[in-house]
């Protein structure tokens, strides 16, 4: 038996590793974090999230999407609490970005010509050039979800406690502090490490490749109806997109958005939310029924920072001041796509750890 294992943080991927976790018998799992859902900061990234799901990863380093995204589409077709909807996602690939040799801002595989992921989204299709906008090369469609944040943490927050999951609040200077902070008041036998950003200035840790990438949105009452697009690069600049995406249960329409690396800025800057807005409503006329920017009904401006790491996701095990620790950071924009899939994989390090034979998973 595993008498306690901490989980140092209360972000998408801590709170589905503590929940998976937790699931398993024998693990008694307590969520130790300076953030928890329902706070908006900057260094805290799961709130400000979009998010949805559009395949990032290339066919070699797939596995945490392919296993997420079955359980991300059961949630949305039986769980209507969790705050997900089922929506068309729609990849655009300009001409200009296909012949530069198509290196995309956001991701290195969803505006591939031939994706991997044709065989895992449902209902995938190629746009035929009579449905591409100006300026496009290529395009594809598939059915996806988006994901309301304010919902859906709370939610997994919920679930985690229906499975005997404690929380605590703390600051944390070095991962090594988290071993003594068990609710059951006993020294943990292993700490998972969902840091995110900040694995780059926690002790013990110090992850130098670990970097942000700043995104600002805009969130407005409008709706998008059933189309999330977006387009691989855009002329406003090398470190801009566009995107939108409606959440579910009211959450509204997010518009995107940018990805500035090492940009720890919090504030929103009002000439790049006029950018993001004036591209939205021309990829999606609907938004306003042509009315233009003037339409668009904001709830607010936001920014978060994607917690990016060189080389990639981090998931392995460590000992650290003679406890073992689990790492699982550096996810990019990919958290919640990728949330279960590298849950497993933590499940198993930990099983790894305590000698326990491999489970049959349940994901």
């Amino acid at each position: 038996m595993t008498d306690s294992l901490l989980n140092d943080s209360a972000g998408v991927s801590g709170l589905t590793c503590a929940l998976e976790l937790a699931k398993q018998k024998g693990n008694t799992v307590t969520v130790v974090a300076k953030h928890m859902p329902g706070d908006y900061d900057i260094e805290y990234t799961s709130p400000w999230a979009g998010a949805n799901v559009l395949p990032m990863a290339l066919s070699d380093n797939s596995r945490w999407e392919r296993r997420t995204w079955p359980v991300l589409r059961r949630l949305a077709a039986e769980v209507p609490e969790a705050g997900l909807h089922v929506q068309t996602a729609r990849v655009l690939r300009r001409k200009k970005d296909v012949a530069k040799g198509f290196k995309a801002v956001l991701a290195d595989g969803l505006f591939m010509l031939d994706p991997w992921y044709k065989e895992l989204m449902d209902n995938f299709r190629e746009l035929p050039a009579s449905e591409l906008p100006e300026g496009m090369h290529s395009g594809c469609e598939f059915t996806s979800v988006c994901i309301n944040t304010a919902i859906y943490l709370p939610w997994l927050v919920g679930q985690c406690a229906r499975h005997g999951v404690r929380f605590k609040r703390a600051v944390l200077k070095h991962i090594s502090e988290a071993a003594n902070m068990s609710h059951t008041g006993r020294k943990a036998d292993i700490i998972i490490n969902a840091s995110g950003l900040l694995a780059c200035r926690l002790g013990g840790v110090m992850d130098k490749t670990v970097h942000p990438a700043r995104g600002q949105i805009v969130v407005v009452r409008n709706e998008a109806k059933s189309i999330m697009p977006t387009s691989s690069g855009c002329d406003d600049g090398d470190d801009e997109i566009m995107y939108v995406m409606q959440r579910a249960l009211g959450g509204g329409t997010v518009l995107g958005g940018t990805y500035t690396k090492d940009n720890w800025d919090p504030n929103p800057d009002p000439n790049i939310a006029v950018r993001i807005m004036k591209r939205a409503v021309e990829a999606h006329p609907e938004l306003t029924d042509g009315k233009g920017i003037e339409a668009l009904s904001i709830i607010r401006h936001g920014v978060g920072l994607r917690p990016v790491r060189e080389g990639g996701v981090r998931i392995e095990k460590e000992l650290i001041d003679g406890t073992w620790v689990v790492h699982n950071y550096g996810h990019a924009g990919w958290g919640y796509q990728g949330s279960y899939g590298c849950a497993e994989r933590v499940v198993e390090l930990v099983d790894e750890i305590v000698g326990r034979s491999k489970r049959t998973s349940k994901l």
